[in-house]
């Protein structure tokens, strides 16, 4: 499996951009002069007509520099969370940039679609209100366009909230990891308006949620490479009892183990981006691997990082820290990597079958 030649020319120009622009003000120039809030949305509704390889090449990029933009939760689950309702209106926007979505489903920290509690009701006049509270929205606080997932009589169904609509609040959070910004969305009687076919939320959150386990797997692989790359640097420079602690043999075997992660990450993060590009049914079992295995990869290349880096990589000045929240923080978005080997077996059949 290999990336073509244009991938790596979209890696260039990602990674040379975000050098000029390392704060959130990047992303206005990564929607404008390279399209990527577009990258996955059919041509017809004014995106690139690209697809999960495309999107794994920037998520690396994104990862590398720990960029603070919207591109997960608007370009990624928002966008294919509407695709997979077949709703294309709101679609425009997103890809152009102008507007930034959010998929609000998370509910007490589980992203199973059929867990969803939060509830959806006709009222007189045959409006659907909304009532529960959304965890761990990915740009909740600060987006244009809102997607809520509630649970009608049929089921799971995704709802269009207008981020102005009364009985909506949105709480900003402050999580772990600044570089992603969260909200709590808290429903009180919010209209919505309905999306795709009612019962058929739990269908496009899995899409969803694959789609974004995948995605989230390349940005974890490119900030582990990172990390690496940082950390061997660093032991080829900080001298320890007259030599650079890197030519310790010990320094030596960790930083090989390290590697060997990145690797075996990467592995599983382009095999599940060459499965979503394919269309592939087993694509769920890819998803799964791929954020379990490049959850744990990152933690633990991260937490050699600041081991090796001593007294500095605990300091507010290295970007040592970044990263380590990053690890920990991203292990537990859409899932602990445990929930994720769990749903491996379940697909695989070797244990009983939970909400999916």
């Amino acid at each position: 499996m290999r990336l073509t030649e244009e991938h790596e020319e979209l890696r260039a120009a990602v990674r040379s951009l975000l050098a000029r622009h390392p704060d959130e003000s990047a992303w206005r120039p990564l929607t404008e002069q390279i399209g990527v809030a577009g990258l996955a949305v059919p041509e017809e509704y004014g995106g690139a007509g690209c697809g999960a390889l495309e999107i794994h090449v920037v998520m690396e990029e994104l990862g590398r520099a720990l960029a603070p933009v919207p591109f997960l939760g608007s370009a990624v689950l928002t966008t294919q969370a509407l695709l997979a309702s077949d709703e294309g209106e709101l679609l425009p926007a997103l890809a152009e940039g102008s507007a930034v979505g959010a998929l609000a489903w998370a509910e007490n920290g589980s992203w199973d679609p059929d867990a969803v509690r939060a509830g959806a009701r006709r009222a007189a006049g045959g409006a659907w209100r909304l009532t529960g509270i959304k965890d761990h929205v990915l740009d909740g606080a600060d987006a244009d366009v809102l997607i809520v997932a509630a649970r009608t009589d049929a089921g799971v169904r995704l709802f269009q909230v207008a981020v102005d609509a009364p009985g909506l609040r949105r709480e900003r959070l402050v999580p772990m990891d600044s570089s992603r910004p969260q909200a709590r969305i808290v429903l009180d009687g919010a209209e919505g308006r309905p999306l795709g076919a009612d019962g058929d939320g739990a269908r496009a959150l899995r899409r969803a949620r694959d789609l974004g386990c995948v995605a989230l797997a390349a940005e974890q692989v490119g900030a582990a490479e990172r990390c690496l790359e940082l950390t061997v640097a660093y032991a080829g420079e900080r001298v320890q009892f007259g030599r650079p602690i890197g030519s310790f043999q010990a320094v030596k075997h960790r930083l090989a183990d390290a590697y060997v992660r990145v690797e075996a990450a990467r592995s599983a993060a382009l095999g599940a981006a060459f499965a979503a590009a394919e269309g592939a049914a087993e694509l769920p079992r890819y998803a799964a691997v791929a954020k379990s295995a490049c959850s744990e990869a990152f933690s633990a290349v991260a937490g050699e990082m600041i081991q090796l880096h001593g007294g500095i990589g605990i300091t507010w000045e290295h970007d040592a820290h970044r990263y380590f929240k990053r690890a920990h923080g991203g292990g537990q978005l859409l899932g602990a990597p445990a929930r994720h080997r769990e749903r491996l077996a379940e697909e695989l059949g070797l244990t009983a079958s939970r909400a999916r």
